[in-house]
């Protein structure tokens, strides 16, 4: 076989190719001469897919390059050439090919000019080369003259910046979509607690520092994080391996990702296994997984489990059959004999990095490699450019016009127009890459032999079918590697020690939250919903008021409407016997009145009970206040009668005329005016209004009405407290004969009761927010009815029904009627 730098054919364009057929093992640093680097490679029998990889990606490029030139439809008329060089996966040796690429056509030298519109180089566009170091040298260079660079194999993201690159681009994904990837399946399996180990290069550096920045997003902790030396020859490699081997056990963990090339991934997994770390699931890349170098590892079976993500990538049709002609037939030495001859020509513009190994390159050492290296990328690459020359070109089906085309105007047709390889449609995104997904990988052994079997896939969303995972623990389960258990929806975590992803996990608090793993505490519900302690959501809340239904709203309805009917049925009898001495002595129609208005103040406790609104508020304490005045209003006559007769007897007859009939309705309407206009002036302080309260009760929302002003509350009911305290006064010290019915008693009873109920319910009215604001009003309204009705009238009702003999004059004498006595000496 042909030395791999000697892979030459010429033209109409000719394409540059870099490819990673040897390693460079001079230090570089020590040459005390500025002589042409040349590829000192590493053996072919102990290490064959150092070469091997390059060498099939090369004669995929020469494949699609056949394609292209065989082919009437892309490029019809027109012959691509290639021009291919090692890289020998060193940047300075992948620099002079290069340089040779740049230098102007039919020379060896670079033109320096200012503008570099019309200069034309050796090649069009460049493929490859492999990796992002590399890449991320030659591409400042491509970019300089705007020569399109296309590569197969670096995914590094600072690639993706088109501004510094601007002619870069590449067919596989960057690392970005790998961490995101690596994210997802750490999430899936709940992996939280992990290690990650990178090269010492452009890709493991790059790599582990985009996946740090994600796990970190993701509540994904890091639990170590470490470099694989570059230079694995240096005596100090071995000691910084071993500590990380050391470190990675210390930290007890079960899940290492690894970012890094075959080579040290193999140094790091035959240290691990000597140091005995212990079983892992190992997450890798496609640098390393698909790496017959790792497979080859002695005992590599004793690491654990082997997970990783590899690109999606189609095969080429015909390619395999394509090498397997080329080296069984006559087109391999016309082939080699065509290179051979394009040097002898190009003389010393060539750079000569010969290498005898691979001149006994046989098809048997590369058949094996041909099913496992993803060669598609090559060919998209060359594929890629061939479509953007047919287009700039204005190529038609029956040819393409002889017109010179610049690299430069390539660039436009790359970044605008998607195109079809192999009936697949691609196009190179903002970042000039393209994203075709990822595959989910499985070491699985059998007899010895790795298969790498696809568990999963991935598009912007993770599928794994876990059932085709035999991990290497007992059950062939998941392992754990949590530094903690992973707090539950409704938990919060309380770091403990050090280490932030070290913590336990505690209920969150009543009407409180949690259930983002983002979230650094526990989040307060609105103010409208409530949840209980350790809840992962918040639910709506329900209202508290005094209910029809409920049991305190049944008793008291049962109460108001007992006291409803005794007040109905007394005011009925007394005005069925206005005109007996006894009723007239009550106060004949003020009575019936002041029944009635307890009557009214009864079924005002209807307006406390369902749900509260803003207007019942208002008219709550407006009912009570006004029933009760006229109650109070209509038993002021009797009660000042009974004063004059037992305080004032001589003043007693003249004042006693302005308490009877007409004058005694003037003053208790009088008396109940002012109360009218009270009410007045408590709507305009303030009434009370609807209060919507969320803090007392934990799960639900209190309707209670409020008190807005608790002066305006004083000026309502203070008139009525004024009328109960006077009426006490007035009858309190009265005595009466035995042989008259006493009607200041029963006067005394009733207001000292009213002031007794109200001192009681100004006392926890004021204090109150729960829905026994509204069963204390009631109560208190209840009791100052009943306690009137039992007081005044119920005796009175009880001698009309049952003992009309003492319903006499005599024994119920009109107060205002009666002349009061004169003592004789």
């Amino acid at each position: 076989m042909a030395s791999p730098a000697q892979f030459r054919r010429n033209g109409d364009f000719i394409l540059g190719g870099l490819f990673p057929f040897g390693k460079e093992t001079v230090n570089l640093r020590e040459r005390a001469e500025p002589t042409l680097l040349r590829c000192e490679r590493l053996s072919l029998l102990s290490h064959p897919r150092l070469f091997t990889d390059g060498l099939i990606w090369a004669l995929a490029m020469k494949f699609a390059i056949d394609q292209i030139n065989n082919s009437s439809g892309l490029l019809p008329g027109v012959r691509l050439g290639y021009d291919m060089y090692d890289s020998c996966l060193e940047p300075l040796a992948a620099l002079q090919p290069s340089l040779l690429f740049l230098s102007r056509r039919g020379s060896a030298r670079i033109a320096l000019r200012c503008n570099y519109s019309e200069y034309q180089p050796r090649v069009t566009a460049v493929i490859g080369p492999h990796r992002s170091d590399l890449c991320l040298l030659t591409a400042k260079l491509f970019s300089t003259f705007l020569i399109p660079q296309v590569s197969y194999g670096a995914s590094s993201e600072s690639l993706s910046n088109t501004e510094q690159f601007p002619s870069f681009y590449r067919t596989v994904p960057s690392d970005k979509n790998l961490a995101e990837a690596l994210v997802q399946l750490l999430n899936q399996f709940g992996w939280n607690w992990v290690a990650t180990v990178a090269s010492d290069d452009e890709y493991g550096r790059g790599a582990q520092a985009l996946f740090l920045s994600m796990a970190g997003a993701d509540n994904i902790c890091i639990a170590f994080e470490g470099l694989i030396p570059a230079d694995l020859a240096e005596p100090s490699t071995r000691r910084q391996l071993e500590n990380i081997i050391k470190l990675i056990n210390s930290t007890q963990v079960n899940v290492v990702v690894l970012f890094a090339h075959s080579l040290p991934a193999q140094a790091l997994l035959e240290h691990s296994i000597r140091m005995g770390l212990g079983k892992k699931v190992w997450i890798g890349t496609e640098a390393w997984l698909l790496s017959d170098i790792a497979v080859s590892t002695p005992e590599i079976q004793s690491v654990g489990t082997v997970l990783g993500f590899v690109m999606k990538a189609g095969t080429i049709p015909g390619f395999q059959e394509y090498v397997a002609e080329l080296f069984s037939s006559v087109l391999q030495e016309e082939f080699c004999q065509e290179s051979r001859q394009l040097s002898r020509v190009l003389g010393a513009e060539v750079l000569d990095t010969h290498c005898q190994q691979c001149d006994h390159v046989t098809l048997g050492d590369i058949w094996p490699m041909l099913t496992v290296i993803m060669v598609q990328p090559v060919q998209v690459a060359v594929y890629s450019v061939a479509h953007a020359l047919h287009r700039a070109l204005g190529c038609t089906s029956k040819g393409c016009p002889k017109t010179p085309i610049r690299s430069w105007q390539l660039l436009h047709f790359m970044n605008t127009f998607a195109f079809e390889v192999n009936g697949q449609s691609f196009r190179f995104d903002q970042s000039h890459g393209t994203n075709t997904g990822y595959k989910l990988i499985f070491w699985a052994w059998r007899d010895g032999t790795v298969t790498h079997l696809p568990v999963g896939d991935y598009d912007q969303f993770l599928y794994i079918q876990k059932s085709q995972i035999q991990f290497h623990t007992p059950d062939k389960k998941e392992p754990t590697s949590e530094c903690f258990r992973r707090c539950q929806p409704g938990q919060v975590r309380r770091v403990k020690g050090f280490n932030l992803c070290c913590y336990d996990c505690t209920d969150c608090s009543e009407n409180t939250f949690w259930n983002s793993t983002a979230a650094p505490r526990c989040s307060p519900c609105p103010q409208h919903q409530w949840s209980p302690a350790g809840s992962a959501r918040c639910f709506p809340r329900g209202e508290r008021f005094l209910r029809w239904r409920s049991a305190a709203g049944a008793a008291l309805l049962a109460a108001a409407a007992l006291a409803g009917a005794l007040s109905a049925v007394s005011a009925v009898l007394l005005a069925r016997g206005s005109r007996s001495p006894l009723a007239r002595l009550a106060g004949g129609g003020r009575a019936v009145c002041a029944l009635l208005a307890l009557l009214a103040q009864s079924l005002s406790c209807a307006l406390f009970l369902g749900r509260p609104r803003a207007a019942l508020c208002a008219l709550q304490q407006l009912c009570f206040a006004l029933c009760l005045a006229a109650c109070l209003s209509c038993l002021l006559p009797t009660a000042l009668a009974v004063a004059l007769r037992a305080e004032f007897p001589g003043a007693a007859p003249g004042l006693l005329r302005c308490l009877a009939r007409r004058r005694a309705w003037l003053l208790a309407a009088a008396s109940l005016l002012i109360q009218v206009m009270l009410c007045c002036f408590h709507l305009y302080l303030g009434p009370d209004y609807l209060v919507l309260d969320y803090e007392s009760l934990p799960s639900e929302v209190l309707l209670v009405c409020g008190t807005r002003s608790w002066a305006a509350f004083a000026v309502l009911h203070g008139w009525n407290a004024f009328l109960c305290l006077l009426c006490f006064l007035c009858t309190f010290m009265v005595q009466t004969p035995a042989s008259r019915y006493n009607v200041a008693r029963g006067i005394t009873f009733a207001t000292l009761i009213c002031l007794v109920v109200w001192i009681f319910f100004l006392v926890i009215f004021a204090t109150l927010r729960t829905v026994l604001r509204a069963v204390t009003q009631v109560c208190t309204i209840l009791a100052t009815t009943l306690g009137i009705l039992a007081s005044y009238f119920l005796p009175k009702c009880y001698i009309l029904v049952f003992r009309p003999d003492l319903n006499t004059e005599d024994y119920c004498q009109d107060l205002t009627e009666e002349q009061p006595e004169v003592n004789s000496q």
